[in-house]
């Protein structure tokens, strides 16, 4: 009896960094296109996307949204995918939400698509960490500034009040020896 591998995350090709490097912001949402994701599950970009509309229930907006051409254009000039006049892309491209990544596994029903989304959302995970991360020390930076304004106005005082000390008063000068009298 041939033993079947038990596969892993661990045993997947695909990293972390490797996908966090295909997640965009569009529309202020971290996506994943299709035609990234369906060489990850091993599958055509068409044959995701049969699958997606069988199912088409399954993806809301909220979980996948096509790409205007605007976006499409976009993007194509950001990362290379193929033009429509050699031999391309034919429809305008899926890019996927998170959930809607979420949700791919369930209609592409092999270990495969398990072990790829598992590896995805963590890449989704840390992203949100980084964000966060940054959101808390944009915050503190932030703190810091507002202190140091703060503290300009104390020294700005202080410096004010140094310049007065060291400069000399203006003193009027005393006129010496004889003041003529007015003739009246």
């Amino acid at each position: 009896m041939p033993h079947k591998k038990n596969l892993t995350t661990s045993s997947l090709a695909v990293s972390v960094e490797f996908i966090e490097r295909r997640i965009y912001l569009i529309r202020g949402q971290k996506v994943m296109i299709d035609a990234d994701l369906a060489p990850l599950y091993g599958v055509s970009t068409s044959a995701l996307n049969q699958q997606v509309q069988r199912n088409r229930k399954r993806f809301p907006e909220d979980f996948m949204f096509q790409l205007t051409k605007e976006e499409a254009d976009l993007l194509r000039s950001q990362i290379v995918i193929s033009k429509v006049r050699r031999g391309g892309r034919r429809f305008l491209p899926y890019a996927f939400t998170e959930p809607g990544v979420a949700m791919l596994s369930s209609v592409l029903n092999s270990e495969r698509a398990i072990e790829v989304n598992i590896t995805i959302m963590r890449a989704f995970i840390k992203l949100r960490q980084m964000l966060e991360s940054n959101e808390e020390l944009n915050r503190k930076f932030a703190a810091v500034i507002r202190k140091l304004a703060t503290h300009d106005k104390y020294f700005k005082i202080v410096f004010d009040e140094l310049r007065k000390l060291s400069e000399r008063p203006a003193q009027p000068h005393k006129q010496i020896g004889f003041k003529p009298r007015s003739k009246s």
